[in-house]
């Protein structure tokens, strides 16, 4: 694994990682909390895609403090949604160590999964959440009038969260308007990303969360290295900024939405 960046100053609060994938990090799980909770990230969820992933992230939501886990069939693999696989993703959401079914949705930058099996699937992980009282947290890539459109259709459970929100203004009225949460990742440190910074400076304090997506994703300045928890400080400085919020105060806003989201820790 590539060596890591070097950790940043602490956050003026504490604040946790909305959205990580620790099983492609393959690290040691505790030194890896511990690295994040360092500067001040508490708390980390662990993000299934595909149901090894999934069943890894449950587990570790059992096995470590402080780590949750989220599951589901991620869109590029929507063609693996069988009836079986999607039974016992449901079965891995209804445990208590798990916090939302995701990530989940629609992704028309790939084809890997054609369109239609794409929905389908996203409308069986909505149903999911919504019987098992968990979060829903959403993959949208180009695709932001097809999820809204599948949401308003089927009924959004009463927690979505929009992972790595790459929309604009638009989109983040649209889901300010609807109640549906916005995690903001390293992509709003990007010099070419103007649209999502004007996105985070209208977006609620009360629907931010943030999150790395580690190991991609990193914040300026490492972006190109490997991400990982501990460098969420950089992106809530970024956000902060944006938005001329205090940065104790932004980082207090993201962790009421957290235990919103994802229930009491």
């Amino acid at each position: 694994m590539e060596e890591l960046p070097p950790a940043p100053e602490p956050l003026a609060r504490e604040v946790f990682d909305s959205h990580c994938h620790l099983d492609i990090q393959k690290v040691d799980v505790p030194e890896m909390v511990a690295a994040a909770r360092a500067v001040g990230v508490r708390r980390l969820v662990t993000v299934g895609y595909d149901l090894p992933s999934s069943r890894w992230c449950a587990e570790a939501g059992r096995l470590y403090d402080d780590v949750y886990g989220a599951v589901a069939i991620h869109p590029n693999e929507a063609h693996t949604a069988t009836d079986e696989v999607l039974a016992e993703i449901e079965e891995l959401a209804s445990r208590d160590e798990v916090r939302a079914v995701g990530e989940t949705g629609l992704d028309y930058y790939r084809d890997w999964s054609p369109v239609e099996e794409q929905r389908r699937a996203f409308r069986e992980h909505i149903g999911i959440a919504k019987r098992t009282g968990k979060a829903l947290v959403i993959h949208d890539r180009d695709a932001h009038d097809d999820v809204l459109k599948v949401l308003a259709e089927e009924g959004a459970p009463d927690k979505v969260v929009f992972h790595c929100f790459s929309g604009g203004p638009d989109l983040a009225r649209a889901c300010a308007d609807a109640g549906y949460f916005m995690s903001f990742a390293g992509t709003v440190t990007y010099k070419n990303a103007p649209a999502l910074r004007e996105a985070a400076a209208i977006a609620p304090p009360e629907l931010i969360l943030v999150e790395t997506d580690a190991p991609y994703l990193p914040p300026v300045p490492y972006r190109g290295k490997t991400n990982a928890s501990h460098l969420i400080p950089l992106t809530v400085r970024r956000i902060a900024e944006v938005k001329s919020m205090d940065e104790a105060t932004l980082c207090e806003a993201i962790t009421r939405n957290g235990e919103a989201v994802f229930g009491p820790w």
